[in-house]
């Protein structure tokens, strides 16, 4: 019988178990370069959207609308292609660490250390390269800076409701983006991984929902773009709109409740899960 070219859903959800160790008891230091650089690549994948999104004068008709969101959602998939294949370390792909913790392998502080600095080391990164796209590019000062700022506001626009809207939009985010890691996992070849991480990545940005580190870069992007008189221009939007982008708003209208909610989706909405379905009584090793 032919060897699969792929993990079972047992086979995978016990690998996980070795992975988060692995991942939880990385150095410092390179667990930090790595948490920068997936924060870059997430971060080339967001820019590309917000070009891909820029232009479509009767993107918003009935017609259009979904079409629109396919393609911006097709372009961003290749962030996680990204950090999956050459390799990194993405907090939100990072949530799988429950399993490892659920089955013993590890505590809550070893996943705290891991969570902890990829965290802050993502958020470097997508800044660094928003602040070198707005900085050196000219990229953001015109049309791709306008949509930027409307990206940005729209993430950061509090109205009734919209923190419960954004955590549930998160939960949903994660349990795709964590689905789709564990696919790319379980896929043994390159193109694999490829088809697997494009539809769950897809599937989540055409459908609105919410990253915390896509959002480190589509935001910090908006905000830097405010700078640039061509960009405000493209963005029609007023003075007294543009007050309400900037970090503070960052923090307290997203980044929080949408990192909240990411947590929920992909560490026990997937990684709590799949330990019970597939790993609970079995015997993992570090190394399954």
């Amino acid at each position: 019988m032919a060897e699969n070219n792929f993990l079972t859903p047992p086979e995978l959800a016990k690998t996980l178990v070795g992975a988060g160790v692995k991942k939880a008891t990385l150095p410092i230091g390179k667990m930090v370069l790595l948490g920068i650089l997936a924060g870059v690549y997430i971060g080339f994948a967001a820019h590309l959207a917000t070009t891909v999104a820029t232009g479509w004068s009767i993107g918003e008709t009935a017609a259009l609308f979904g079409l629109k969101k396919f393609f911006i959602g097709a372009v961003f998939s290749v962030g996680l292609m990204l950090v999956i294949i050459p390799g990194s370390e993405l907090f939100t792909g990072n949530n799988l660490l429950t399993v490892a913790l659920c089955h013993g392998k590890l505590g809550f502080g070893g996943v705290l250390r891991n969570w902890i600095p990829v965290y802050v080391a993502n958020l470097i990164g997508s800044i660094l390269l928003a602040l070198v796209i707005a900085a050196g590019s000219g990229l953001l000062n015109g049309q791709v800076g306008g949509t930027a700022i409307n990206i940005a506001l729209g993430k950061v626009a509090a109205s009734d409701g919209h923190n419960v809207a954004f955590f549930f939009r998160a939960i949903c985010c994660n349990f795709l983006v964590c689905l789709a890691v564990m696919m790319a996992i379980a896929a043994k070849d390159i193109s694999g991984k490829v088809w697997a991480i494009f539809f769950p990545i897809m599937a989540f940005v055409t459908s609105g929902f919410e990253h915390c580190v896509a959002n480190m870069y589509f935001i910090p992007a908006g905000i830097f773009a405010k700078a640039f008189p061509g960009a405000v221009e493209a963005s029609g939007k007023t003075t007294e709109q543009l007050a309400g982008l900037n970090w503070g708003s960052m923090w307290a209208n997203n980044l929080i409740v949408v990192t909240l909610g990411n947590i929920v989706g992909g560490a026990i909405f997937v990684g709590v899960v799949y330990y019970f379905l597939f790993v609970r009584g079995c015997q993992c090793s570090d190394d399954s």
